[in-house]
């Protein structure tokens, strides 16, 4: 058997499964793209989650809109957070190329372009459906997480939000929650402490500072009314396809904490609604995460914890999630563990560190008898990647050397006139984008707030007016009386304190 037949058996081997999969590409050898040699992965797998990394116009963009095309025409829905805004190409076809051609020609395949159907989301009043959801459904677990606090900080927010639902203050948005501290140490800390417990001043002061700091992030745009249900994110369409959900999140570099706090609200949102499925021939919904280092960069330790610990238990759900950055490091190690499929598009060594960070890079890959790791991931070409996956019995596939295949759909931006004419059809931004600020937390405790500062001393009836003394203008006896009064004071001061100075030598020169 010779090298490029044994070389294809082994990767016919390692990538046929039973059930339905999607074709990534075909194995490439010592420069040769071996049309037999198909990659493919399984749907019954995509929901023990992955990772696509490579540097800039490597292709990993287009490698996840590949892979969500696949789950469309398999009628499995999708979330696309695009940061850069590179995937609103998805809902218009693509267009072919003479590069396109020449590539599918080696892949045996034709190249058919298509639209996908799509809906896109909004977090920063874009076009498309607006998210948010209340502080309430947060919960105070999550929000002290969200605001990294410590855990007496965090037991002054279960103590509020306890105080609100005893009280029927409904804590929709951020404004709701500062009105409530701020009545906890004013008008309302007697109340608190005799009922709920001592609520400290000093931490109070730095809850507040976090959520300010979370307000100047935009976070609030996402707390409010109407709350998206996460159910509307794993939809079809008459004719079967996956809906692709577009999250344009295009300013969200520059708020790191607003895109962790969407990010967690997501997750634990999916994985309480969500029913346990087990192993299923396809996952129930898939997100995909470009830009993916955004969402641990000014993370707390306990908030990456949580996420870990979420996709840790997400994939029982059905739901597989996929994280999409430059270098692999920039996931943190618990997670990284927790990937199952890896597409590695090319890294480039410039510096000593960017050498370290691709020796550890190979050392996360299964070992071959066709390549060397360390050195190929610096020499693949654009739209090139190495793969290795789990197959349908959790067992890592050999790592090969793919050529991609290209997406169906437009691989470059949509206007923002054609984004607003998707938009403008959906029945999603009709149910969400109306903005409603009912009364709540903030209304009732202004008024309370109010009432107690005009409120009568205490053994007065409720609702009576204070009652003030007149002050009659001094008549001229006291007037008189007043000023000599005054008059002697002064002077008998003034000679006690001539005396006492005197006596001790310190008098002053005499006039």
């Amino acid at each position: 058997m010779t090298e490029k037949s044994g070389f294809i058996d082994q990767i016919r081997k390692g990538y046929s499964f039973k059930g339905e999969s999607i074709r990534l590409g075909s194995g490439i050898l010592d420069g040769d793209v071996m049309a037999d040699a198909e990659v493919r992965v399984p749907l019954a797998t995509l929901n023990r989650h992955g990772l696509i990394t490579g540097a800039t116009g490597g292709g990993k963009t287009k490698s996840f809109q590949l892979i969500a095309e696949g789950l469309s025409d398999a009628g499995v829905p999708v979330l696309l957070l695009d940061i850069k805004g590179d995937l609103s190409g998805l809902a218009s076809q693509g267009m072919s190329t003479d590069k396109i051609e020449e590539r599918y020609h080696k892949l045996n395949l034709s190249y058919q372009p298509r639209a996908f159907p799509v809906e896109f989301l909004t977090l920063n009043r874009e076009q498309g459906v607006a998210l948010r959801a209340t502080v309430s459904e947060f919960g105070p677990v999550l929000m002290s997480k969200i605001l990294g606090l410590n855990d007496t900080q965090g037991g002054i927010v279960s103590m509020i939000f306890k105080f609100c639902d005893d009280n029927k203050y409904p804590l929709l948005d951020l404004k709701d929650f500062i009105k409530v501290l701020q009545y906890a140490t004013g008008p309302g800390k007697k109340v608190l402490q005799e009922s709920y417990g001592v609520v400290s001043t000093t931490s109070t002061g730095t809850i507040l500072r976090k959520i300010i700091e979370l307000q100047q992030q935009g976070a609030d745009m996402f707390f409010g009314e109407k709350s998206f249900e996460v159910e509307d994110l794993m939809r079809t369409t008459a004719d079967g396809k996956g809906v692709l959900s577009i999250l344009r999140v295009n300013n969200i570099q520059d708020r790191p904490k607003m895109f962790s706090t969407f990010m967690l609200q997501m997750l634990d949102e999916l994985y309480a609604v969500c029913p346990e499925l087990g192993d299923v021939p396809k996952p129930r919904l898939v997100m995909f995460i470009d830009e993916a280092h955004l969402i641990f960069k000014e993370a707390t330790r306990t908030l990456v914890d949580q996420i870990e610990t979420v996709i840790k238990l997400i994939r029982s759900k059905g739901i597989g999630i996929y994280f999409c950055t430059q270098n692999p490091m920039d996931i943190p190690a618990g997670i990284l563990g927790q990937l199952g499929m890896k597409v590695q598009h090319s890294l480039r060594a410039f510096t000593a560190k960017d050498r370290e960070v691709i020796r550890q890079t190979a050392a996360n890959y299964p070992l071959s008898e066709y390549y060397k790791t360390e050195d190929l991931i610096t020499r693949l070409g654009i739209g090139e990647a190495l793969v290795t996956l789990l197959n349908d019995k959790g067992i890592p596939t050999p790592l090969v050397h793919t050529m991609m295949c290209t997406p169906a759909s437009r691989m470059d931006v949509l206007s923002e006139e054609e984004i607003k004419k998707i938009a403008a059809t959906s029945n999603l931004v009709l149910k969400y984008n109306k903005e409603i600020d009912e009364r709540s937390a903030y209304e009732m405790l202004t008024e309370k707030m109010e009432s107690a500062a005009v409120a009568p001393d205490e053994g007065h009836k409720a609702g009576a007016k204070p009652v003030t003394h007149r002050k009659e203008p001094p008549t001229l006896v006291e007037k008189v009386g007043g000023t000599f009064l005054n008059t002697v004071i002064r002077q008998g001061s003034n000679l006690i304190v001539r005396s006492i100075l005197g006596s001790l030598g310190l008098g002053g020169r005499k006039r």
